[in-house]
């Protein structure tokens, strides 16, 4: 049952033998290749793996990823959290064209279609500038 969601790779000397990569090598390739460009705050993921991520502070490289292989087409859906500010048209299209150029490069596979579904635009974090040792101070000179 493993050997149906391999994917084999077509040799130029098939004498040497196959090649198969397991689904989830692509995963991490479009994981990674998304998370790298610009604009882009996080992937989403399950809590699982959030929970996995925080207690062995290994990150998992293939969460927000989908890959649906069917008739030799890869299908990617990528879901991602992005910057506040950036343009959503622009990143989407950055990363559709990443995952697109590192599968090519990396597996020598093309890709049929690149779904980028963006679930959140995260705001810059702010600094806080409220005293703890006095908080009903004012802003501006410090005094109540």
């Amino acid at each position: 049952m493993a050997e149906d969601t391999n994917i084999v790779l077509h040799a130029n000397d098939p004498e040497l033998g196959k090649i198969e990569l397991a689904q989830n090598v692509l995963e991490i390739i479009a994981g990674i290749a998304a998370s790298q460009v610009d604009g882009v705050n996080r992937m989403r993921g399950s809590f699982s793996s959030s929970v996995n991520e925080l207690f062995s502070r290994k990150k998992e490289h293939g969460k927000g990823v989908k890959l649906t292989y069917d008739n030799e087409e890869l299908v990617f859906d990528i879901y991602v959290y992005l910057n506040y500010g950036v343009s959503v048209p622009k990143v989407a299209l950055e990363i559709q064209n990443q995952i697109e150029q590192q599968t090519l490069f990396m597996t020598g596979l093309k890709v049929h279609e690149v779904n980028v579904h963006v679930q959140g635009v995260i705001p810059e974090k702010t600094m806080n500038t409220v005293d703890p040792n006095n908080p009903f101070a004012d802003e501006e000179n410090g005094e109540e």
